[in-house]
């Protein structure tokens, strides 16, 4: 049976490559090289990553300024700080967060993530966005979900192809959750770099990854029956902007990637 603790560091890993990307230390070679290679295609992964981190960071904070009190977070990658529970807790420190990762980089960082306020609670669970009602059974140990939940789905979907039923996933999820829920996504797009695109998702393909950048109509079709939050889906360093904070720079053109929040009715 293999030991589901195990890292080969011998490969690539999206999560230490995420890691590199917003320099990290917690990476190896291997991740190193691919993040070179993907950023000599295309010199935005970087920033995106950045961005991507930074939208997160703006969603936690928007949502519990307005009474979000429960936040469960499906791939949460290595933990880089400020944490997403970090951030809610800051604002409202009653604020009750679960991790979900069903990754063993992720379990071997796990620990950095079981902070917590002494008014709040932080938890991190293993299960696999593919098990839906596993992960609600789960974070129903936490959480109340008969109460409102940020479900937050950053930088995660993808890495998941259409056949994998990505669309159903999600809505299993928010179908479980009850009014007054939000839905924050961010995911990378194909829109403004079609030949990179087909590049970085054949590298990732021979690296035994998936890679499935979608358009800005793939990515709102995560939203429909949703109220978004304004300004709807957007370049993700253009979804509620704060003054002061980093920004790609504007020669460095659009960032690929989009972001949304949403409430559901």
């Amino acid at each position: 049976m293999t030991d589901p603790t195990y890292i080969d560091i011998s490969k690539p890993h999206r999560a230490r490559m995420y890691d590199w990307f917003l320099g990290g230390r917690n990476n190896y070679q291997a991740d190193e090289e691919m993040g070179r290679r993907l950023v000599a295609m295309d010199g935005r992964g970087r920033t995106t990553a950045l961005a991507n981190w930074a939208f997160m960071r703006r969603a936690t904070r928007w949502l519990a300024a307005r009474g979000v009190r429960q936040f469960l977070d499906i791939g949460t990658g290595i933990p880089t700080e400020p944490n997403l529970h970090q951030i809610a807790q800051d604002v409202a420190p009653d604020a009750r967060i679960v991790y979900c990762d069903n990754d063993p980089v992720v379990l071997a960082h796990s620990q950095a993530l079981l902070t917590s306020t002494p008014q709040g609670v932080t938890e991190y669970i293993r299960a696999d966005l593919r098990e839906p009602e596993r992960i609600l059974d789960e974070a129903a140990r936490v959480l109340d979900l008969d109460r409102p939940v940020a479900l937050s789905l950053v930088a995660l979907l993808h890495f998941f192809a259409a056949e994998d039923g990505v669309y159903d996933l999600v809505d299993r999820l928010m179908r479980a959750l009850p009014s007054g829920s939000h839905l924050v996504l961010s995911h990378g797009t194909s829109d403004f770099s079609p030949a990179t695109t087909k590049q970085s998702t054949e590298l990732y393909k021979a690296r035994g990854m998936t890679l499935a950048l979608r358009t800005r109509e793939e990515v709102e079709r995560f939203f429909e029956g949703y109220e978004l939050v304004d300004p709807g889906v957007e370049n993700v360093d253009r979804w509620k902007p704060e003054p002061g904070e980093w920004r790609p720079a504007p020669e460095e053109g659009p960032t690929p990637g989009y972001g949304g929040v949403a409430r559901k009715p």
